[in-house]
């Protein structure tokens, strides 16, 4: 599964995926599970909001347990942020049925649409969509660099924008939701462990800083005529760090957008999204506060214009404990080498359809190692045997949950 997947939307150059939302590279990774479905032998279905279902047992059942992940990637993303967890979770029914388990509750698999957000600029639209945390209004708003909209992109690529908004009644047939995914940090290499339960998801944003000055001549243009709205932008991003390090919080300024763009004019507008994040609501409050500060008495003392808008936010997301702790019983009781060995329970900075659902679906989490931490990039990695070893657990978590 994992060399068929490989291929689909790796750019040539750079090694990295790009994997966008309803682009020919999202249909062929949509083919693909489609594909992996009925090879199994599941019931196939696409959702509203186009999310992909595949289902072992009735989809109209109650207290289904389900699984997943997405297959979208951010700008030359890595190959295993999303999709460990959806080929996993196929892998994990493989291990499953050589076992000889007998499924008791509703089963499935699932392949959440846009979760990265790269086309876009919202995360997990397709399970705000569908929680009920995004608005079918501001949806048909979402518009990509190009200018196309959320809507029109996905009638191009052959779905019914106009069937999109909340569904209720598919999230209260689910009993449980189990993400597996790859870690984005280093906890699990530094604890030596293969495999992890996720505790929390920190509070989370993204605010878009919007500077304007005067577009003006780059070779004729004193300096002290300038109102260049470049260099305030540079002092923001220099103020993120220092609040982010004084708040023991993050914050990244990891896109930018210029007016005119040229290389010999002074910028009319320059336009920066900030991400930040932080343990705790208080301290992410802080460290945003105290950009914005920073940012319009830079603006002020240089004649700069500033308007900063919240595009999205995710509060605190601590998952159910009680499905958390269950985890951790089935992992810890487990038979084999690791019987009777604690699973590290850990929280993470990134975001996940698990912490959208989580307001409507009990949800829980499992990290695989990731030996460098590195993650939204090409050199992104999981070793072999503990991808196996995360298959291996998802399918305890699964036959604990799901099956007699």
């Amino acid at each position: 599964m994992w060399k068929e997947l490989a291929p689909i939307g790796r750019h040539p150059e750079s090694g990295g995926y790009r994997r966008y939302a309803w682009t020919g590279a999202d249909a062929d990774c949509r083919v693909w599970f489609r594909e992996q479905a009925e090879a199994r032998g599941l019931g196939y279905e696409v959702d509203r909001n186009g999310n992909q279902w595949a289902w072992l047992g009735d989809p109209l059942g109650d207290d289904a347990v389900v699984t997943g992940s997405h297959l979208d990637s951010v700008p030359d993303g890595g190959a295993f942020d999303g999709p460990l967890g959806v080929v996993s979770s196929f892998a994990a029914l493989d291990e499953l049925r050589g076992r000889g388990a007998e499924f008791t509750r509703p089963f499935a698999i699932t392949n959440f649409g846009d979760e990265e957000g790269a086309r876009f600029g919202l995360a997990c639209v397709g399970s705000r969509l569908a929680a009920g945390q995004l608005t079918v209004e501001k949806a048909r708003r979402l518009r990509d660099g190009d200018g196309i909209t959320l809507p029109q992109a996905m009638e191009a690529a052959g779905y019914d924008p106009d069937a999109i908004g909340p569904d209720p009644e598919r999230l209260a047939r689910i009993g449980a939701f189990v993400e597996l995914h790859v870690e984005q940090g280093r906890s699990l290499d530094l604890s030596g462990d293969p495999v992890g339960i996720a505790s929390a998801i920190w509070p989370h944003g993204r605010w878009r800083f919007d500077f304007r000055g005067e577009a003006n001549h780059a070779g004729t243009t004193r300096l002290v005529d300038r109102r260049d709205p470049m260099l305030t932008y540079a002092e923001t991003v220099l103020a993120a760090r220092r609040e982010a390090e004084l708040t023991g919080a993050l914050a990244t300024f990891g896109k930018i957008a210029v007016e005119p763009n040229g290389v010999n004019a002074i910028p009319s507008l320059v336009r920066g999204w900030l991400d930040s994040r932080a343990a705790d609501q208080d301290t992410l409050d802080a460290v945003v506060t105290g950009i914005e500060r920073a940012a319009r008495e830079h603006a002020e003392r240089a004649g700069i214009d500033l308007d900063v808008v919240r595009e999205s936010f995710t509060p605190v997301v601590e998952f159910q404990h009680a499905l958390r702790d269950e985890l951790g019983k089935i992992l810890t009781g487990r038979s084999g080498g690791d019987a009777g060995r604690a699973v590290p329970v850990l929280g993470t900075g990134a975001g996940h359809d698990a912490g959208i659902l989580s307001a409507s679906v009990p949800t829980a989490m499992l990290f695989v190692r990731n030996p460098t931490g590195i993650s939204h990039s090409p050199a992104e990695y999981a070793a072999e045997d503990d991808c196996t070893a995360g298959v291996i657990a998802l399918a305890d978590v699964l036959e604990g949950l799901a099956c007699s």
